[in-house]
C-alpha cells in the first residue's frame, strides 16, 4: 500500500476547508453559484446558454471546485436540471458538494395558462408539504439521491419552529439530504430554530448563506456574531455587489442584486475607486479586491460566485492569491463607514464598531484595563 502525496492542486481553489464547526464536509473557498444556468430569465440576467454553463462548471470542477450552489427557483427549476445533466453526464456527482434550497415555489399562477384553476397555495413557503414536495423535484432534477446541504431559502413568518425543524430532521434521518442551512432569516429566529433542535434532538443549522460585500455589511451587526456562536459557516451572495465594483459601472446593470441591492451607485463607485487603486498594486482590480475581502471577514466564510463566461470564474479563483494587509482593510471600509447602530454602538462606544473579546463594551472598561483573547481568524494566503 502506498501513501504517497496526492497530487498538488491545479489552483487555489483545489485546497479545500471544513464548511464549518458543526459540519465537516469539505468544500472549495469559492462556491460556484448556478442562478444564471439558464434561458427562463435570461431578458433579466443576461444569456448563458447550456454550452457555457458547462463549460463553467467543467472549469470550475478542473480547477479544484467542489461546491455548486442552485436552488429550486432559479431559472424555474432550470438551474438545478443543468447542474443535474452536467453531473451525469460528467459521472461526478459525488465528487460535487451540492447545496439547493426551498421556500419559494416554481409553479406559480401567473405562469399558468389563462383561465386555469390549479391549486398552487402549498407548493411554496416553508411548511411540511411545500418541504416535500420541493425536495422531491429537486432530487429528480439533480439527477441525484440526496443533496449535500438544503437551505431554507427565506423566512417567511408562517410556519412555526417546531414544525419546520421536525420536517427539516425528518429529510436528514431519511439521507435525502446531509446538512442543513438557513438563508435571508433574522438572526434571532435562527438561534431560536437552533436551540429548539438541540434541545429535542433534531438537526439544526451548520450553515448560513446571506448577502455581504464591502459597501453592504448588514450581516456584521448581528448575523455575523450569530454564526460564530452557533459555529455555522457563511456563504456570500453578492460578494461582488452584482459586479458594481467596476470602475464606472452604469446604474441598472442586469442581476438580482439590481432588485435588492440597497447602497447607492454612488457609494459603489467610491468602494471601486479605493480597491482598483489596492487591487492595481497586486496585479488585479477592484472586483478582485472585493471578493478577497469578504473572504478575510470570517474564518468560516465562503464567497459564491456567478457570471456568465468562463473569464469571470478565472479572475475569481485568481483572486484567491490576493492578500489584504489589516491596514487596507482599515482603507476600503472607512471609505464610506458602516453604521453599527443601536446597541451595538451604544455598547461599543463607536458607531463603526461592534463588541468583541477584543473590543469589550464601555461598562466594562469602566471598572479596570484588560486584555481580551483573539478569536479564530480567516485564512489567509498558502506560501
Amino acid at each position: 500500500m502506498s501513501f504517497a502525496p496526492t497530487i498538488k492542486p491545479k489552483s487555489l481553489l483545489g485546497y479545500h476547508r471544513i464548511l464549518s464547526p458543526s459540519a465537516a464536509i469539505k468544500v472549495s473557498p469559492i462556491s460556484l453559484g448556478a442562478m444564471n444556468f439558464g434561458r427562463k430569465w435570461e431578458a433579466f440576467m443576461g444569456e448563458c446558454t447550456k454550452e457555457t454553463a458547462f463549460a463553467i462548471m467543467d472549469f470550475y470542477h478542473a480547477s479544484g471546485g467542489n461546491f455548486i450552489d442552485t436552488a429550486n427557483l432559479y431559472m424555474e427549476g432550470e438551474s438545478e436540471r443543468w447542474v443535474g445533466e452536467w453531473m451525469a453526464l460528467r459521472n461526478v456527482r459525488d465528487e460535487m458538494v451540492i447545496a439547493t434550497k426551498y421556500t419559494f415555489s416554481t409553479r406559480m399562477l401567473a405562469s399558468e395558462p389563462k383561465g386555469s384553476t390549479r391549486i398552487l397555495s402549498n407548493f411554496g413557503g416553508n411548511g411540511k408539504k411545500s418541504l416535500r414536495l420541493s425536495l422531491e423535484a429537486s432530487l429528480e432534477s439533480l439527477q441525484t439521491g440526496y443533496v449535500d446541504i438544503f437551505y431554507v431559502h427565506a423566512w417567511e413568518g408562517t410556519t412555526s419552529i417546531p414544525e419546520l425543524m421536525r420536517a427539516l430532521d425528518d429529510v436528514v434521518r431519511s439521507g435525502k439530504v446531509l446538512y442543513l442551512g438557513v438563508s435571508n432569516w433574522p438572526a434571532w429566529v435562527v438561534v431560536k430554530a437552533n436551540e429548539y433542535a438541540r434541545q429535542h434532538g433534531l438537526t439544526s443549522f451548520v450553515v448560513y448563506e446571506g448577502r455581504l460585500n464591502p459597501a453592504e455589511r448588514d450581516i456584521e451587526r448581528d448575523i455575523l456574531p450569530m454564526c460564530k456562536a452557533e459555529g455555522m459557516g457563511i456563504t456570500v451572495w453578492s460578494a461582488l455587489g452584482g459586479g458594481k465594483f467596476k470602475i464606472n459601472k452604469e446604474a441598472g446593470g442586469r442581476s438580482m442584486h439590481s432588485a435588492f441591492g440597497q447602497a447607492s451607485n454612488e457609494d459603489f463607485q467610491k468602494f471601486a475607486a479605493v480597491m482598483e487603486e489596492i487591487g492595481q498594486s497586486k496585479g488585479s482590480d477592484s472586483m478582485g479586491v472585493a471578493l478577497r475581502y469578504v473572504m478575510l471577514k470570517a474564518p468560516y466564510i465562503f464567497p459564491i460566485v456567478g457570471g456568465r463566461k468562463v473569464e469571470h470564474l478565472k479572475r475569481n479563483i485568481e483572486a484567491l492569491s490576493i492578500d489584504l494587509s489589516e491596514e487596507e482593510i482599515e482603507k476600503i471600509e472607512s471609505t464610506v463607514p458602516f453604521d453599527f447602530s443601536y446597541p451595538h454602538s451604544l455598547l461599543s462606544g463607536s458607531s463603526t464598531k461592534g463588541i468583541s473579546p477584543l473590543n469589550p463594551p464601555s461598562t466594562i472598561t469602566y471598572c479596570g484595563h484588560f486584555d481580551g483573547v483573539e478569536e479564530p481568524k480567516p485564512i489567509r494566503l498558502r506560501h
